[in-house]
């Protein structure tokens, strides 16, 4: 088996654009009607000739995805333990070059906003920081594991890649969950969205799920962030590199996330990402991939953040998201500490997890709050 590396090498990104945008209405007909399809007919269910097909694509998904996760909706938060960076990146508020105040969680404020989740009800905790290996390094992250490992029985990080043996010493501490979105896999233009930093080396990200594969990590989430290239191509190979990851690494679970870009703020002015950008993705877009990535994959977890407004999160509960967040804050301290701190990015669903857990239940599923049981791994 080729490392993803050579399979990526080994692809033109413009002949892939291409070959995505060529597909016809026969080859989406075609990736319909199969019982198991490939990357070829991924290709076609997000093409634009897809288009018309939704409404098949949506109840495909729907069925899809009940077989598999039953009427059940995973609920988690994420933590923001600091919004300390060393890399400079276009679309992000907490990017170097922004001057704004920096903030790192201690451990008596990291039990502070543990409790106010807790209150929430929630068992599943996605931590989140900057990449400033100095301030929030391996240490940083264990010593926080270690800290709230008694209140959660899943615990998520979103930080800079790391080397296999420092998954390896986080997962001992009890780390489940490892996100690492590519942000795009335009190589080309990778250094443009990212001129400063660790972060823009392309290659050592890219390569960022075989170091977690090899560590044997319980799960490994994926994602582009929709609006920095082509999402159509970009989500390809987000596709493709799934394909490789669940062939190498069969033991580990999968996700897939969405997020689009939204403004955010640089000292006192509101930025919006959607204007800087011009890979703009609509709502109907975004329906049309979810429904792809399922009809392609019956068994990876899609995701939903509070990115996403109100109306558009309860119509896709039935679409094939499996996960998401609710009552998010995005900036270090949000929850009780410093809740006028920075955040990240705008939240565009701002109910509580209660409103959203009656949402769900409305709709005859089940927001669920525990994520597994380490008894039955």
């Amino acid at each position: 088996m080729n490392s993803f590396i050579e399979i990526f090498n080994s692809l033109n990104r413009e002949e892939t654009k291409q070959s995505i945008y060529s597909k016809t209405a026969l080859d989406v007909e075609s990736a319909l009607a199969k019982t198991k399809r490939g990357l070829e007919d991924f290709k076609a269910l997000i093409s634009p000739a897809a288009s018309p097909y939704l409404e098949q694509m949506a109840q495909l998904s729907h069925r899809l995805t009940q077989k598999r996760f039953g009427k059940t909706i995973q609920m988690y938060a994420p933590l923001y333990l600091s919004n300390e960076c060393q890399n400079i990146c276009t679309y992000c508020a907490f990017s170097l070059d922004n001057k704004i105040k920096r903030k790192t969680l201690n451990p008596e404020e990291i039990l502070r906003e543990v409790a106010v989740l807790k209150q929430m009800n929630y068992d599943h905790v996605l931590l989140v920081t900057g990449e400033a290996n100095q301030t929030v390094g391996v240490s940083y992250l264990k010593e926080a594991i270690h800290l709230i490992k008694p209140f959660f029985s899943h615990i998520a990080i979103e930080v800079q890649p790391l080397d296999q043996d420092e998954y390896e010493y986080l997962q001992e501490e009890g780390l489940n969950t490892v996100l690492v979105y590519q942000e795009t896999y335009n190589q080309e233009n990778y250094k443009l969205h990212h001129p400063k930093g660790k972060k823009s080396n392309f290659t050592y990200r890219l390569e960022t799920p075989d170091r977690l594969g090899k560590a044997g990590i319980h799960k490994i989430g994926l994602g582009v962030l929709i609006g920095l290239e082509d999402w159509r191509t970009d989500c390809f190979y987000t596709a493709l590199h799934l394909d490789y990851l669940e062939k190498n690494y069969w033991k580990t679970k999968y996700s897939i996330s969405f997020p689009r870009l939204r403004p955010i703020e640089i000292g006192n002015n509101e930025v919006s990402s959607l204007k800087t950008f011009n890979a703009f993705m609509s709502d109907k877009e975004l329906v049309q991939l979810i429904c792809a990535y399922r009809i392609l994959n019956e068994e990876v977890e899609l995701s939903l953040s509070t990115r996403e407004n109100e109306k558009f999160r309860n119509g896709v509960v039935r679409l094939g998201i499996t996960s998401m967040s609710a009552g998010s804050k995005t900036n270090p301290g949000g929850y009780a500490v410093e809740p006028q701190s920075l955040e990240q990015f705008e939240i565009s669903d701002e109910r509580s997890p209660e409103e959203i857990a009656g949402m769900i239940k409305q709709q005859g599923y089940e927001a669920v709050w525990k994520d597994w049981d380490r008894v039955y791994s």
